[in-house]
Protein backbone atom coordinates (compact mmCIF):
# COMPACT_ATOMS: atom_id res chain seq x y z
CA UNK A 1 0.00 0.00 0.00
CA UNK A 2 1.19 3.50 -0.79
CA UNK A 3 2.88 4.78 2.42
CA UNK A 4 1.80 8.36 1.77
CA UNK A 5 -1.85 7.46 2.33
CA UNK A 6 -1.79 8.23 6.06
CA UNK A 7 -0.15 11.60 5.46
CA UNK A 8 -2.84 12.35 2.90
CA UNK A 9 -5.68 11.29 5.20
CA UNK A 10 -4.27 13.35 8.08
CA UNK A 11 -3.88 16.45 5.92
CA UNK A 12 -7.45 16.10 4.79
CA UNK A 13 -8.77 15.64 8.33
CA UNK A 14 -9.90 12.08 7.60
CA UNK A 15 -7.87 10.18 10.18
CA UNK A 16 -8.69 10.10 13.88
CA UNK A 17 -7.55 6.71 15.17
CA UNK A 18 -5.58 3.79 13.74
CA UNK A 19 -4.51 0.62 15.54
CA UNK A 20 -1.09 -0.07 13.98
CA UNK A 21 -0.11 2.27 11.17
CA UNK A 22 3.27 0.70 10.38
CA UNK A 23 1.77 -2.79 10.07
CA UNK A 24 -1.11 -1.59 7.91
CA UNK A 25 1.39 -0.09 5.49
CA UNK A 26 2.87 -3.57 5.03
CA UNK A 27 -0.40 -4.85 3.62
CA UNK A 28 0.01 -5.61 -0.05
CA UNK A 29 -2.43 -5.01 -2.88
CA UNK A 30 -3.87 -8.49 -2.36
CA UNK A 31 -5.44 -7.42 0.94
CA UNK A 32 -8.88 -6.01 1.51
CA UNK A 33 -10.51 -3.45 3.80
CA UNK A 34 -14.20 -3.02 4.53
CA UNK A 35 -16.73 -0.58 5.88
CA UNK A 36 -20.34 -1.36 6.77
CA UNK A 37 -23.63 0.45 6.13
CA UNK A 38 -26.77 -0.50 8.02
CA UNK A 39 -29.97 -0.05 5.95
CA UNK A 40 -31.97 1.75 8.64
CA UNK A 41 -33.41 4.20 6.07
CA UNK A 42 -34.18 3.99 2.38
CA UNK A 43 -31.46 6.48 1.51
CA UNK A 44 -27.95 6.96 2.76
CA UNK A 45 -27.33 10.37 4.33
CA UNK A 46 -24.49 12.83 4.06
CA UNK A 47 -22.56 11.29 6.96
CA UNK A 48 -22.35 8.00 5.03
CA UNK A 49 -20.56 9.77 2.19
CA UNK A 50 -17.50 10.18 4.40
CA UNK A 51 -17.01 6.41 4.52
CA UNK A 52 -17.27 6.21 0.74
CA UNK A 53 -14.66 8.95 0.31
CA UNK A 54 -12.18 7.33 2.73
CA UNK A 55 -12.80 4.03 0.92
CA UNK A 56 -11.94 5.63 -2.42
CA UNK A 57 -8.72 7.10 -0.98
CA UNK A 58 -7.67 3.67 0.32
CA UNK A 59 -8.60 1.98 -2.96
CA UNK A 60 -6.47 4.47 -4.86
CA UNK A 61 -3.63 3.68 -2.45
CA UNK A 62 -3.74 0.02 -3.46
CA UNK A 63 -6.12 -1.83 -1.13
CA UNK A 64 -9.21 -3.67 -2.37
CA UNK A 65 -12.44 -1.91 -1.37
CA UNK A 66 -15.24 -3.98 0.13
CA UNK A 67 -18.53 -2.37 1.07
CA UNK A 68 -20.68 -4.36 3.49
CA UNK A 69 -24.44 -3.89 3.69
CA UNK A 70 -26.13 -4.92 6.91
CA UNK A 71 -29.01 -7.10 5.85
CA UNK A 72 -28.57 -8.84 9.20
CA UNK A 73 -27.26 -6.10 11.51
CA UNK A 74 -29.81 -3.67 10.06
CA UNK A 75 -32.52 -5.82 11.62
CA UNK A 76 -31.12 -4.91 15.04
CA UNK A 77 -29.71 -1.40 14.66
CA UNK A 78 -26.38 -0.10 15.90
CA UNK A 79 -26.65 1.58 19.33
CA UNK A 80 -23.44 3.58 18.72
CA UNK A 81 -24.02 7.32 18.76
CA UNK A 82 -27.67 6.96 19.80
CA UNK A 83 -29.48 7.70 23.04
CA UNK A 84 -32.58 5.62 22.21
CA UNK A 85 -33.27 2.32 20.49
CA UNK A 86 -34.00 2.33 16.76
CA UNK A 87 -37.36 1.30 15.34
CA UNK A 88 -36.98 -2.25 14.05
CA UNK A 89 -37.66 -2.79 10.34
CA UNK A 90 -39.11 -5.88 8.66
CA UNK A 91 -36.89 -7.88 6.32
CA UNK A 92 -38.66 -6.76 3.13
CA UNK A 93 -37.96 -3.12 3.95
CA UNK A 94 -34.37 -3.92 4.88
CA UNK A 95 -33.86 -5.68 1.53
CA UNK A 96 -35.27 -2.69 -0.36
CA UNK A 97 -33.00 -0.32 1.57
CA UNK A 98 -29.94 -2.50 0.90
CA UNK A 99 -30.67 -2.52 -2.84
CA UNK A 100 -30.98 1.26 -2.89
CA UNK A 101 -27.78 1.76 -0.86
CA UNK A 102 -25.90 -0.51 -3.25
CA UNK A 103 -27.20 1.41 -6.26
CA UNK A 104 -26.07 4.72 -4.78
CA UNK A 105 -22.61 3.58 -3.67
CA UNK A 106 -21.89 1.78 -6.94
CA UNK A 107 -22.40 5.06 -8.80
CA UNK A 108 -19.92 6.92 -6.54
CA UNK A 109 -17.16 4.40 -7.16
CA UNK A 110 -17.84 4.37 -10.89
CA UNK A 111 -17.53 8.14 -11.06
CA UNK A 112 -14.27 7.94 -9.10
CA UNK A 113 -12.80 5.34 -11.43
CA UNK A 114 -11.98 2.71 -8.78
CA UNK A 115 -13.24 -0.85 -8.33
CA UNK A 116 -15.47 -1.97 -5.50
CA UNK A 117 -17.04 -5.21 -4.25
CA UNK A 118 -20.26 -5.63 -2.26
CA UNK A 119 -21.25 -8.14 0.42
CA UNK A 120 -24.36 -8.54 2.59
CA UNK A 121 -23.88 -9.93 6.10
CA UNK A 122 -27.27 -11.66 5.93
CA UNK A 123 -25.61 -14.17 3.59
CA UNK A 124 -23.42 -15.68 6.35
CA UNK A 125 -25.55 -14.83 9.38
CA UNK A 126 -29.03 -16.08 8.44
CA UNK A 127 -28.14 -19.77 8.72
CA UNK A 128 -26.32 -19.48 12.08
CA UNK A 129 -28.38 -20.73 15.02
CA UNK A 130 -28.49 -18.94 18.36
CA UNK A 131 -26.73 -21.76 20.25
CA UNK A 132 -24.00 -21.98 17.60
CA UNK A 133 -23.51 -18.23 17.70
CA UNK A 134 -23.27 -18.10 21.49
CA UNK A 135 -20.81 -21.01 21.62
CA UNK A 136 -18.61 -19.92 18.69
CA UNK A 137 -18.67 -16.12 19.10
CA UNK A 138 -20.22 -15.10 22.41
CA UNK A 139 -17.78 -17.04 24.55
CA UNK A 140 -14.90 -14.82 23.42
CA UNK A 141 -16.45 -11.69 24.99
CA UNK A 142 -16.79 -10.94 28.67
CA UNK A 143 -19.54 -8.69 29.94
CA UNK A 144 -16.83 -6.58 31.58
CA UNK A 145 -15.17 -6.01 28.19
CA UNK A 146 -18.43 -5.07 26.49
CA UNK A 147 -19.72 -2.64 29.10
CA UNK A 148 -16.36 -0.86 29.14
CA UNK A 149 -17.01 0.32 25.57
CA UNK A 150 -17.87 4.02 25.58
CA UNK A 151 -21.09 3.79 23.55
CA UNK A 152 -22.36 0.99 25.83
CA UNK A 153 -21.49 2.91 29.02
CA UNK A 154 -23.34 5.98 27.76
CA UNK A 155 -26.51 4.02 27.11
CA UNK A 156 -26.35 2.10 30.39
CA UNK A 157 -25.95 5.38 32.28
CA UNK A 158 -28.79 6.91 30.25
CA UNK A 159 -32.05 5.26 29.15
CA UNK A 160 -30.65 1.75 29.18
CA UNK A 161 -29.67 -0.76 26.51
CA UNK A 162 -31.68 -3.75 25.35
CA UNK A 163 -30.02 -7.16 24.95
CA UNK A 164 -30.78 -6.85 21.22
CA UNK A 165 -28.62 -3.75 20.88
CA UNK A 166 -26.04 -5.11 23.31
CA UNK A 167 -25.50 -8.06 20.95
CA UNK A 168 -24.81 -5.77 17.99
CA UNK A 169 -21.09 -5.65 18.85
CA UNK A 170 -20.90 -9.44 18.59
CA UNK A 171 -22.56 -9.45 15.17
CA UNK A 172 -20.22 -6.81 13.78
CA UNK A 173 -17.24 -8.69 15.18
CA UNK A 174 -18.56 -11.85 13.52
CA UNK A 175 -18.68 -9.93 10.22
CA UNK A 176 -15.00 -8.98 10.53
CA UNK A 177 -14.01 -12.56 11.37
CA UNK A 178 -15.93 -13.92 8.38
CA UNK A 179 -14.40 -11.39 5.97
CA UNK A 180 -10.95 -12.03 7.43
CA UNK A 181 -11.30 -15.74 6.77
CA UNK A 182 -13.11 -15.62 3.43
CA UNK A 183 -12.19 -12.30 1.77
CA UNK A 184 -8.60 -11.78 2.97
CA UNK A 185 -9.85 -8.67 4.78
CA UNK A 186 -7.36 -7.27 7.29
CA UNK A 187 -8.68 -3.75 7.91
CA UNK A 188 -12.02 -2.33 9.01
CA UNK A 189 -12.74 1.39 8.74
CA UNK A 190 -15.55 3.49 10.13
CA UNK A 191 -16.56 6.69 11.87
CA UNK A 192 -15.19 7.42 15.32
CA UNK A 193 -18.43 6.17 16.89
CA UNK A 194 -17.54 2.72 15.52
CA UNK A 195 -14.20 2.42 17.33
CA UNK A 196 -15.56 0.16 20.05
CA UNK A 197 -17.19 -2.19 17.55
CA UNK A 198 -14.09 -2.27 15.35
CA UNK A 199 -11.67 -3.09 18.17
CA UNK A 200 -14.04 -5.81 19.40
CA UNK A 201 -13.65 -7.44 15.98
CA UNK A 202 -9.87 -7.28 16.29
CA UNK A 203 -10.11 -9.06 19.65
CA UNK A 204 -12.34 -11.81 18.26
CA UNK A 205 -9.95 -12.47 15.35
CA UNK A 206 -6.98 -12.59 17.73
CA UNK A 207 -8.60 -14.83 20.32
CA UNK A 208 -10.42 -17.25 18.06
CA UNK A 209 -7.93 -17.83 15.23
CA UNK A 210 -4.75 -16.03 16.33
CA UNK A 211 -5.02 -13.56 13.45
CA UNK A 212 -3.88 -9.96 13.26
CA UNK A 213 -6.31 -7.36 11.93
CA UNK A 214 -6.44 -3.58 12.05
CA UNK A 215 -8.85 -0.70 12.52
CA UNK A 216 -9.00 2.86 11.23
CA UNK A 217 -11.46 5.57 12.19
CA UNK A 218 -12.27 8.93 10.65
CA UNK A 219 -13.85 11.73 12.70
CA UNK A 220 -17.50 12.66 12.66
CA UNK A 221 -17.70 16.00 10.86
CA UNK A 222 -19.29 19.12 12.34
CA UNK A 223 -19.49 22.72 11.16
CA UNK A 224 -17.95 25.78 12.82
CA UNK A 225 -20.90 25.92 15.25
CA UNK A 226 -20.37 22.30 16.29
CA UNK A 227 -23.52 21.13 14.50
CA UNK A 228 -23.40 17.70 12.86
CA UNK A 229 -22.90 18.06 9.13
CA UNK A 230 -25.91 17.14 7.03
CA UNK A 231 -28.49 18.22 9.60
CA UNK A 232 -30.37 21.39 8.72
CA UNK A 233 -33.43 23.21 10.00
CA UNK A 234 -35.34 21.61 7.12
CA UNK A 235 -34.13 18.11 7.98
CA UNK A 236 -31.53 15.55 6.94
CA UNK A 237 -29.47 15.91 3.77
CA UNK A 238 -30.00 12.61 1.93
CA UNK A 239 -27.92 11.17 -0.91
CA UNK A 240 -30.86 9.76 -2.87
CA UNK A 241 -32.09 12.46 -5.29
CA UNK A 242 -35.71 11.48 -4.60
CA UNK A 243 -35.22 12.50 -0.94
CA UNK A 244 -32.96 15.55 -1.38
CA UNK A 245 -32.94 16.91 -4.93
CA UNK A 246 -29.62 17.67 -6.66
CA UNK A 247 -30.61 21.34 -6.57
CA UNK A 248 -31.16 21.26 -2.79
CA UNK A 249 -27.96 19.26 -2.36
CA UNK A 250 -25.94 21.74 -4.43
CA UNK A 251 -27.45 24.67 -2.55
CA UNK A 252 -26.52 23.08 0.78
CA UNK A 253 -22.82 23.18 -0.15
CA UNK A 254 -23.06 26.63 -1.72
CA UNK A 255 -24.24 27.94 1.64
CA UNK A 256 -21.12 26.67 3.45
CA UNK A 257 -19.67 29.17 5.89
CA UNK A 258 -16.30 30.73 5.03
CA UNK A 259 -14.94 29.25 8.27
CA UNK A 260 -15.75 25.71 7.07
CA UNK A 261 -15.27 25.73 3.31
CA UNK A 262 -11.52 25.00 3.02
CA UNK A 263 -11.73 22.21 5.59
CA UNK A 264 -14.68 20.67 3.73
CA UNK A 265 -12.86 20.94 0.40
CA UNK A 266 -10.14 18.77 1.92
CA UNK A 267 -12.61 16.28 3.34
CA UNK A 268 -15.25 15.91 0.64
CA UNK A 269 -13.29 16.44 -2.59
CA UNK A 270 -10.27 14.88 -4.23
CA UNK A 271 -8.74 18.19 -5.32
CA UNK A 272 -4.97 18.50 -5.12
CA UNK A 273 -3.33 20.40 -2.25
CA UNK A 274 -2.14 23.22 -4.51
CA UNK A 275 -5.67 23.93 -5.71
CA UNK A 276 -7.14 23.84 -2.21
CA UNK A 277 -4.36 26.14 -1.00
CA UNK A 278 -5.33 28.60 -3.75
CA UNK A 279 -8.94 28.53 -2.59
CA UNK A 280 -7.74 29.08 0.99
CA UNK A 281 -5.95 32.27 -0.09
CA UNK A 282 -8.99 33.47 -2.01
CA UNK A 283 -11.31 32.88 0.95
CA UNK A 284 -8.99 35.13 2.97
CA UNK A 285 -8.60 37.88 0.36
CA UNK A 286 -11.83 37.81 -1.68
CA UNK A 287 -14.52 35.90 0.25
CA UNK A 288 -17.29 37.73 -1.63
CA UNK A 289 -16.51 35.71 -4.75
CA UNK A 290 -17.42 32.48 -2.94
CA UNK A 291 -15.27 30.58 -5.43
CA UNK A 292 -14.42 27.92 -2.87
CA UNK A 293 -18.09 27.29 -2.09
CA UNK A 294 -18.94 27.02 -5.79
CA UNK A 295 -16.18 24.50 -6.40
CA UNK A 296 -17.12 22.51 -3.29
CA UNK A 297 -20.75 22.35 -4.38
CA UNK A 298 -19.83 21.32 -7.92
CA UNK A 299 -17.38 18.61 -6.83
CA UNK A 300 -19.56 16.95 -4.20
CA UNK A 301 -22.74 17.18 -6.26
CA UNK A 302 -20.98 15.64 -9.26
CA UNK A 303 -19.65 12.77 -7.15
CA UNK A 304 -23.10 12.04 -5.71
CA UNK A 305 -25.42 12.89 -8.60
CA UNK A 306 -23.28 13.16 -11.73
CA UNK A 307 -22.19 16.06 -13.92
CA UNK A 308 -25.50 16.38 -15.73
CA UNK A 309 -27.39 16.76 -12.44
CA UNK A 310 -24.84 19.32 -11.21
CA UNK A 311 -25.28 21.41 -14.35
CA UNK A 312 -29.05 21.18 -13.97
CA UNK A 313 -28.76 22.30 -10.33
CA UNK A 314 -26.72 25.32 -11.41
CA UNK A 315 -29.28 26.17 -14.08
CA UNK A 316 -31.96 25.89 -11.42
CA UNK A 317 -30.10 28.40 -9.26
CA UNK A 318 -30.04 30.82 -12.19
CA UNK A 319 -33.84 30.59 -12.32
CA UNK A 320 -33.99 32.17 -8.88
CA UNK A 321 -32.37 35.27 -10.37
CA UNK A 322 -34.65 35.44 -13.36
CA UNK A 323 -32.98 32.91 -15.65
CA UNK A 324 -34.83 30.79 -18.19
CA UNK A 325 -36.93 27.89 -16.92
CA UNK A 326 -36.52 26.05 -20.20
CA UNK A 327 -35.69 22.38 -19.67
CA UNK A 328 -36.99 22.22 -16.07
CA UNK A 329 -39.87 19.94 -15.11
CA UNK A 330 -42.52 20.71 -12.52
CA UNK A 331 -40.73 18.74 -9.77
CA UNK A 332 -37.50 20.69 -10.30
CA UNK A 333 -39.45 23.94 -10.33
CA UNK A 334 -41.26 22.98 -7.13
CA UNK A 335 -37.94 22.11 -5.45
CA UNK A 336 -36.35 25.43 -6.42
CA UNK A 337 -39.28 27.43 -5.12
CA UNK A 338 -40.29 25.20 -2.21
CA UNK A 339 -40.06 28.12 0.22
CA UNK A 340 -42.10 30.65 -1.77
CA UNK A 341 -45.86 31.12 -1.34
CA UNK A 342 -48.10 29.01 -3.53
CA UNK A 343 -51.73 28.93 -4.48
CA UNK A 344 -53.97 26.57 -6.41
CA UNK A 345 -56.46 26.97 -9.20
CA UNK A 346 -58.63 24.40 -10.94
CA UNK A 347 -57.86 23.66 -14.57
CA UNK A 348 -61.33 24.82 -15.60
CA UNK A 349 -60.86 28.16 -13.81
CA UNK A 350 -57.34 28.52 -15.22
CA UNK A 351 -58.44 28.09 -18.84
CA UNK A 352 -58.99 31.40 -20.61
CA UNK A 353 -57.81 33.63 -17.76
CA UNK A 354 -55.54 36.55 -18.56
CA UNK A 355 -52.30 37.11 -16.69
CA UNK A 356 -53.89 40.01 -14.84
CA UNK A 357 -56.69 37.75 -13.60
CA UNK A 358 -54.21 35.03 -12.64
CA UNK A 359 -51.91 37.25 -10.60
CA UNK A 360 -54.84 38.87 -8.84
CA UNK A 361 -56.43 35.54 -7.92
CA UNK A 362 -53.08 34.11 -6.80
CA UNK A 363 -52.49 37.00 -4.36
CA UNK A 364 -49.18 37.89 -6.04
CA UNK A 365 -50.59 41.43 -6.09
CA UNK A 366 -52.99 43.12 -3.69
CA UNK A 367 -55.54 44.03 -6.34
CA UNK A 368 -56.22 44.14 -10.05
CA UNK A 369 -55.39 47.83 -9.96
CA UNK A 370 -51.91 47.12 -8.62
CA UNK A 371 -51.55 44.23 -11.06
CA UNK A 372 -52.44 46.47 -14.02
CA UNK A 373 -49.93 49.08 -12.87
CA UNK A 374 -47.17 46.46 -12.60
CA UNK A 375 -48.08 45.03 -15.98
CA UNK A 376 -47.83 48.47 -17.56
CA UNK A 377 -44.45 48.96 -15.88
CA UNK A 378 -43.17 45.63 -17.24
CA UNK A 379 -42.71 44.25 -13.73
CA UNK A 380 -44.77 41.06 -14.10
CA UNK A 381 -43.21 37.78 -15.25
CA UNK A 382 -44.68 34.38 -16.07
CA UNK A 383 -42.12 31.58 -16.02
CA UNK A 384 -39.53 34.38 -15.85
CA UNK A 385 -40.73 35.89 -19.14
CA UNK A 386 -41.80 39.52 -18.92
CA UNK A 387 -45.47 40.22 -19.62
CA UNK A 388 -46.78 43.68 -20.47
CA UNK A 389 -50.30 45.01 -20.55
CA UNK A 390 -50.14 44.89 -24.35
CA UNK A 391 -49.13 41.23 -24.39
CA UNK A 392 -51.51 40.15 -21.64
CA UNK A 393 -53.58 37.30 -23.05
CA UNK A 394 -55.35 34.13 -21.91
CA UNK A 395 -52.91 31.78 -20.16
CA UNK A 396 -50.08 34.30 -20.56
CA UNK A 397 -47.17 34.14 -22.98
CA UNK A 398 -46.08 30.63 -21.97
CA UNK A 399 -47.72 27.34 -21.07
CA UNK A 400 -47.56 25.84 -17.59
CA UNK A 401 -44.68 23.49 -16.80
CA UNK A 402 -46.64 20.36 -16.05
CA UNK A 403 -49.20 21.62 -13.56
CA UNK A 404 -47.17 24.58 -12.33
CA UNK A 405 -46.90 28.20 -13.41
CA UNK A 406 -44.22 30.46 -11.97
CA UNK A 407 -45.43 34.00 -11.33
CA UNK A 408 -43.19 36.90 -10.35
CA UNK A 409 -43.51 40.60 -9.66
CA UNK A 410 -40.35 42.68 -9.56
CA UNK A 411 -37.02 40.92 -8.96
CA UNK A 412 -37.75 38.47 -6.17
CA UNK A 413 -41.46 38.35 -5.35
CA UNK A 414 -42.33 34.84 -6.55
CA UNK A 415 -45.42 32.70 -6.29
CA UNK A 416 -46.11 29.20 -7.59
CA UNK A 417 -49.53 28.67 -9.12
CA UNK A 418 -50.48 25.00 -8.98
CA UNK A 419 -53.17 23.82 -11.41
CA UNK A 420 -55.39 21.02 -10.15
CA UNK A 421 -57.93 18.73 -11.75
Amino acid sequence: MNPSIFEELRWRGLLQDVTDESEILKLGNDHTFYIGYDPTARSLQLGNLLGVIVSIHLAKAGLTALQLFGGATGAIGDPSGRSTERTLLDQDQIDLNVANHQRLIRSYFERSGVSVSFVNNLDWTASVGILEFLRDIGKYFTINYMIAKEHVKQRIEGDGLSFTEFAYMLLQSFDFLHLYQHKNCRLQIGGSDQWGNITAGLELIRKKIGGQAFGLCFPLITDAQGKKLGKTAEGTIWLDPSATSPYQFHQYWLNTDDKDVVRLLKIFTFLERSEIDSFSQEVATAPERRSAQKRLADEVCTLVHGLEATNAAKRSAEVLFGGSVEGLDQNELAAIFKDVPSSTISRSDFSGKTVLELIASSKLVASKTEGRRLLCAGAIYVNNIRVTAESDSPCGPTAPIGNVLLLRSGKKNYQLLKITG
